[in-house]
């Protein structure tokens, strides 16, 4: 039976409650929740980064109607409920310290109001490690912390290195929090499209587990070939099953199968045609910038190889990552997109 595609929506309340199509990724949560406790996850844009992040808010809150017939359904204790926060800076241009500030300052406001929490400091940082311990001791329990696009206002400001290193600054500052409020938290992941230093962003969250490349989550977003003929069977039938695999599975994370980008096969589905979708509207703008400045053309990006040690180097201050820190990587190199 044919089901509504969810396009463009990251609510996975909305997905569950109106029965669109979904694939089940809540395994890969319960291996989260037990293995480790602070993580970082980087993906590019439109690739199931925000549903995921969205999928453990309703799960530490105990949503457990929502989780009827998934996976993680009857290893779950439904019971235990969590108070759940989530910053999200994916909206706006942020790329400017005062900006940035008053945006994080409006969100800690609502997560406060929603809580029956007043938390009165002047700056971010105070206030979210006061509102973090407020949170664990008004509901017993302790505090998760969900961070989605967190380097989204770094990327914002890279035109101006003197803007990046001052936004770097203030959210170094911001994430540090976490891991001073450790005894007050349950569970954090962060979750981003580029991947900064520890050295830069995260010198003051040294704790956190990056599970980008490692083989046991490559495919916690994305679809592998498995899940797009279990899900979307019924929107399979008129559609060459060779031809979408040639144009839209060439996406991996040293995982042991190729994935396929959400966002392409979704309007493939909807429009019924083979096309680059994600190239044509997700290309990350700081990205093609970049390439502009230091006149890249885009062929030259088809040999570029990549080792551990310069994945691992991005920063304000060393930007030649940023040519490859996008691209999935496969067979122990980073080769760019498909599209």
């Amino acid at each position: 039976m044919k089901r509504a595609l969810p396009i463009g929506i990251q609510t996975f309340r909305e997905i569950r409650e109106e029965g669109h199509y979904y694939v089940d990724k809540t395994a890969y949560a319960w291996r989260l929740t037990e293995r480790d406790k602070h993580y970082f996850l980087s993906r590019p844009r439109r690739f199931g980064k925000s549903l995921f992040v969205d999928t453990l808010k309703e799960l530490f809150e105990g949503a457990e109607p929502l989780f009827r017939g998934l996976d993680i359904h009857g290893r779950w204790d439904w019971s235990i409920r969590h108070p759940v926060l989530r910053i999200s800076f994916g909206s706006g241009q942020l790329g400017n310290p005062d900006r940035l500030h008053r945006n994080a300052m409006m969100q800690l406001d609502i997560a406060e109001k929603r809580a029956g929490v007043q938390c009165d400091y002047p700056d971010a940082s105070d206030r979210l490690h006061r509102l973090i311990a407020e949170l664990h001791e008004r509901a017993g329990r302790r505090v998760v912390v969900l961070v989605d696009e967190y380097d989204k206002p770094i990327l914002d400001a890279l035109g101006d290195r003197e803007l990046a290193r001052a936004t770097r600054d203030f959210l170094r500052g911001f994430y540090s929090v976490v891991k001073d409020c450790d005894s007050h938290i349950r569970f954090t992941f962060l979750t981003g499209v580029s991947k900064f230093s520890q050295a830069g962003l995260f010198s003051g969250l040294n704790n956190l587990a990056d599970i980008t490349l490692e083989p046991e989550f490559s495919a916690i977003c994305g679809y592998t070939d498995a899940e797009l003929d279990a899900v979307f069977a019924p929107e399979l039938e008129g559609l060459d099953r060779d031809e979408i695999r040639r144009w839209y599975n060439g996406y991996n994370w040293r995982g042991a199968e190729k994935l396929y980008n959400p966002y392409d096969v979704l309007l493939l589905f909807r429009r019924r045609q083979f096309e680059a979708h994600w190239f044509q509207t997700c290309t990350p703008p700081f990205l093609a910038g970049l390439l502009s400045r230091r006149r890249v053309a885009a062929p030259a990006l088809e040999g570029m190889i990549a080792d551990d040690e310069l994945l691992s180097t991005f920063d304000v201050d060393d930007t030649e990552a940023l040519l490859l820190c996008n691209y999935p990587r496969a067979a122990g190199r980073t080769r760019p997109f498909r599209e």
